[in-house]
């Protein structure tokens, strides 16, 4: 797709226009992660049953979509971080301090603060079982969701942290970014959209191989997949650095939308809709709506995603009373609002201002660099234009 004669816009000229800062993805975030709240306060007031009846139903869309719709909008703005930065290195470091800080501090409360106060167990029992132990391993990616003694009697029993299940995948896509910008494709976007078309292939090649073999359709059900996440991740990627050749249409991201939807309510229609997904979410995130204190107070979408699913755990842990979905929702979403604040202001915040001293990294950076440029000869593409190294290859 290309901008046309007629005048039509492209993504990258609405990108420019904007200053590559628009009030859309904010809105996008803190709309997103809320809508995984309202999405978890149906099974934690109500049990597994309930999710696996409405996953599915007709309105499966309306929550399969929340989660490849994050991965895509996180997979248009890092790449524009990775565009903006000057190396790998610096690059992996931005993304564990966004990462890491929160999701360690999280980890720490549920574990030394929320389990001790609320357990079924002795304190000595619950500090010397092994998942009090493994519970520590969520801060590098290896989850466990229960801790000893938690929401034994809740609707959706033991799970402290069940939000935890995508931080793998997430850390999967940085992972597949980096790779991609080391081989020196995503400073060439159609090699870029050839990689990923190719990944793309190979994932309906898994999905579609047991029909091809003879196994019965299964039936309509669960979120979308991890490999799936990682899809929409790496299209959001795609449209980001073919923004120049990609139309900016109303027209277009409603039908991605509708796409998007009908392929949810077909069986392994999933492998076909992160990139109607990613289409989707880069036009609405890529809209200029009025800034409000929703959005201006500063960005609470990652505490929301962390502190969600044990402030609703624990709400649902008071009583019967409160296993309502709308009661659950009213009585958690103010603390974790609380919660966002604190992991924003007292956390996320101060860890970012550390991109400042990501000079100290320079002098590693260079040795890789020149390890890269050696490796990168031996490919049917040049290292850059220049044949400089990766601190030209990313600017």
């Amino acid at each position: 797709m290309t901008s046309s004669e007629g005048g039509a816009r492209t993504i990258g000229q609405r990108v420019a226009e904007t200053g590559g800062r628009t009030t859309g993805f904010d809105y996008l975030r803190i709309g997103l992660a809320l809508a995984v709240m309202v999405w978890h306060s149906f099974p934690i007031s109500y049990g597994k049953p309930f999710e696996t009846m409405v996953l599915g139903g007709w309105a499966r869309p309306t929550v399969a979509f929340i989660l490849p719709a994050f991965f895509a909008l996180s997979g248009f703005l890092v790449a524009g971080s990775l565009e903006r930065n000057t190396s790998l290195l610096r690059f992996a470091a931005l993304r564990a301090i966004r990462i890491m800080p929160a999701l360690g501090v999280e980890v720490l409360l549920s574990a030394l603060i929320l389990g001790p106060l609320l357990t079924t167990v002795g304190l000595v029992a619950y500090l010397s079982d092994g998942e009090f132990h493994e519970y520590f391993l969520n801060v590098f990616g290896i989850i466990h969701f229960d801790l000893p003694g938690l929401f034994e009697t809740n609707p959706i029993p033991r799970i402290v942290n069940g939000q935890l299940w995508t931080i793998p995948y997430e850390l999967e896509c940085y992972a597949a970014l980096a790779a991609l910008a080391a081989l020196g494709l995503v400073r060439r976007p159609v090699l870029m959209l050839a990689a990923v078309t190719g990944l793309q292939l190979a994932v309906m090649a898994i999905t579609y191989q047991p029909i091809v073999f003879g196994s019965p359709l299964p039936e309509l059900g669960g979120v979308f997949s991890g490999r799936l996440l990682v899809m929409s991740f790496l299209w959001g990627v795609v449209l980001f650095r073919l923004r120049d050749r990609v139309l900016f249409s109303g027209w277009l991201a409603a039908i991605a939308a509708a796409v998007s939807v009908a392929l949810m309510l077909v069986p392994l229609g999933d492998a076909l809709a992160p990139l109607p997904i990613a289409y989707a979410v880069a036009y609405l995130g890529l809209q200029q709506p009025r800034s409000t204190p929703i959005v201006a107070l500063g960005d609470f979408s990652y505490g929301i995603f962390l502190y969600g699913f044990a402030v609703q755990q624990t709400v649902a842990s008071l009583g019967a009373w409160t296993h309502h979905w709308y009661l659950n929702l009213a009585l958690a979403v103010p603390l974790v609002t609380l919660f966002a604040a604190f992991s924003w202001y007292g956390v996320e915040k101060p860890a970012l201002a550390v991109r400042t001293r990501l000079s100290v990294l320079d002098p590693i950076d260079r040795w890789i660099g020149s390890i890269r440029t050696r490796l990168l000869a031996v490919l049917p593409w040049p290292a850059s234009a220049s044949g400089a190294a990766s601190k030209a290859e990313l600017r």
